[in-house]
């Protein structure tokens, strides 16, 4: 499995702890030093169902300075994904890739449905 943090990120450390806890191998990788590719990002969506907006670090500082609340109902798909892909800050963290799932953001309840 593949765990992208930010490591200065209390949410991160959190989820990064229970994966630890509970034997859970996985791969990490910094969010902000090795961003999501557009193509990774797309095939992640397809693997976990999700809409491309739970990607998006709405709460975060660079999302807000580029005004992306307004910005982004006009933006193509590919263009959000671009968006994406050139600043890891702008990425929802952490994100745990597994074979068939994708979660992304840390709920410990759904993280240990998904991971038994």
């Amino acid at each position: 499995m593949l765990f992208l943090e930010y490591p200065k990120c209390t949410t991160c450390q959190k989820a990064k702890k229970w994966l630890d806890e509970h034997g859970v191998h996985h791969e990490d990788r910094h969010i902000k030093e090795q961003n999501p590719t557009a193509e990774e990002l797309k095939r992640w969506m397809q693997i976990g169902n999700v809409p491309l907006k739970r990607f998006f670090n709405t709460s975060g500082l660079v999302y807000k300075s580029l005004g992306l609340k307004d910005r982004l109902p006009s933006m193509s798909e590919q263009e959000q994904l671009e968006l994406l892909a050139s600043a890891g800050m702008l990425v929802k963290r952490p994100i745990l890739v597994g074979d068939d799932f994708v979660l992304i953001g840390f709920k410990e309840k759904e993280w240990a449905e998904k991971l038994g």
